[in-house]
């Protein structure tokens, strides 16, 4: 191909390119199609994918962060910068209202007052630049939103660098497009392109460097009860926490034991008819919610300095209804046991079968800020290592205080002989073959995991039958 064709077709693709194409039907069946792709795919991602559930919405709940949609976090992110700006982070609004205002009315009035009649990008430098690094900023601040802003919980050098990324390099590489664009205008185009490249490559690396050197941080996952026998399993392992303490595992106490404060308090049952069948679900919730101060019981919502959500507290009264309430069926799949049951010979673990217990019998009381000598249940180690008469349990040995204690037998002071520790619980006693799994899980080892203690106990043999003593009861 000769000089003179390059430059005839070169010609031809310079008047298709100024001429552009017909906003009907051109454009509109373009975006139709683009609008269409979007379409499947947000179907596909809602089918295959999904999004997890949350809780329900609680406006009382003091605790709960928000957080906008991922599409306004590079936003969000920009208030958190903006206010680490000595004395102009006090005043919000240029950041909440004007700056983004005056974004989104540039956007809006651009086509009226844009008169460039050329196409072609390299005749757009300004534009094409500012439009580069606004679209490198917002995916930095996204990026970065999720990472502590102050240096007290991100450090002092990553809550440095996201100023520098997210605020400083923007700011100066704009004013200096603008400059580059009014200002000096004999310098070549090409010194606007390399800035903006220059820019949005430190950007880009600033924004590595803070992903990196970050602290790592957990992410809670929030356990949503989708289903009714989910929400009155939630609800047992809430009411066992919260409630066992003062109305036992099955909601039959009359006479509290064993809480400071309340001791000797005789209380209704709240498993009985009196109970259930005079207070609808509403009813419950609030009694949980409110407490009932002038008998002793604090508020449990968090709204008034309890400790439960609104969601929680749900779960706690479907609990008490399907569970005890004669006129309603609980569905099968709720009525799973504390434990799997054990076969004869089989040793229990810690994590199968002892935390089950613990957490429905024993950490209402045993857990930080309650009455419990210092003997705290909420883990492994806890158990093994906690308590003003540490060690009260010990691998191999059947007179172990907890091992006593749990058999109805208390502990005398060895100096006046009076009851040093009651016996555990102090409502009721436990069941014989909750107890006779905590026997077998001390005299073998008191292995922490299913693994440990598979490697005492050989494969049970197929259609073996579980001991009478120890299948466990719901």
């Amino acid at each position: 191909m000769g000089e003179e064709d390059k430059q005839k077709i070169h010609e031809r693709y310079e008047r298709a390119l100024q001429k552009g194409e017909r906003f009907w039907p051109d454009s509109i069946f373009k975006d139709v199609i683009m609008a269409l792709g979007i379409l499947i795919l947000l179907i596909l991602l809602a089918t295959f994918i999904g999004i997890p559930t949350e809780p329900k919405a609680d406006p009382s709940d003091t605790a709960y962060v928000p957080r906008p949609e991922w599409y306004f976090l590079f936003l969000f992110k920009f208030l958190a910068l903006y206010g680490q700006i000595p004395l102009l982070g006090k005043i919000e609004w240029p950041a909440t209202v004007l700056l983004p205002g005056i974004a989104i009315l540039i956007v809006t009035i651009l086509p009226f007052l844009d008169r460039n009649p050329h196409r072609y990008y390299g005749k757009r430098l300004l534009l094409l630049t500012v439009m580069g690094l606004f679209v490198v900023s917002i995916v930095s601040l996204t990026l970065m939103a999720d990472i502590p802003t102050n240096s007290a919980e991100g450090g002092t050098m990553v809550g440095i660098l996201q100023v520098i990324a997210g605020l400083v390099i923007p700011v100066v590489a704009l004013a200096a497009l603008i400059l580059l664009s009014f200002v000096f205008k004999s310098v070549p185009g090409r010194a606007m392109v390399w800035v903006a490249g220059i820019s949005a490559g430190c950007m880009i690396v600033l924004t590595a460097s803070v992903l990196l050197l970050a602290p790592a941080r957990a992410q809670e996952e929030t356990a949503v009860a989708s289903t009714l026998a989910e929400q009155i399993i939630a609800g047992q392992d809430l009411y066992s926490v919260n409630c066992v303490e003062c109305h036992g595992d099955d909601g039959k106490v009359t006479k509290i034991e064993g809480v400071e404060g309340l001791e000797g308090k005789e209380i209704m049952p709240i498993n009985s008819h009196d109970v259930l069948y005079t207070l609808d679900d509403a009813s419950l919730f609030e009694i949980i919610a409110f407490g009932r101060p002038d008998s002793g019981m604090t508020p449990f919502g968090k709204a008034y300095g309890g400790e439960l959500s609104k969601s929680e507290m749900d779960y706690i009264a479907a609990f008490m209804r399907y569970m005890w309430d004669d006129r309603f069926e609980i569905p099968a799949e709720a009525l799973k046991p504390i434990f799997p049951p054990l076969i004869a010979g089989e040793v229990p673990s810690y994590d199968v079968h002892i935390a089950p217990i613990v957490k429905r019998y024993c950490l209402s009381c045993h857990r930080p800020g309650k009455q419990n000598n210092n003997y705290l249940m909420g883990s492994y180690e806890d158990i093994l290592n906690t308590g003003d008469n540490v060690p009260l349990i010990m691998a191999g040995d059947l007179e172990s205080i907890l091992l006593k204690v749990i058999q109805e037998q208390a502990i005398p002071d060895p100096a006046t002989g009076e009851e040093l520790i009651g016996v555990m619980p102090p409502n009721r006693p436990l069941k014989p073959n909750v107890i006779d799994v905590f026997l077998r899980w001390v005299m073998n080892g008191m292995s922490l995991t299913a693994e440990e203690a598979a490697v005492l106990f050989p494969t049970p043999t197929p259609g073996a039958e579980p001991g009478p003593a120890t299948t466990p009861t719901p």
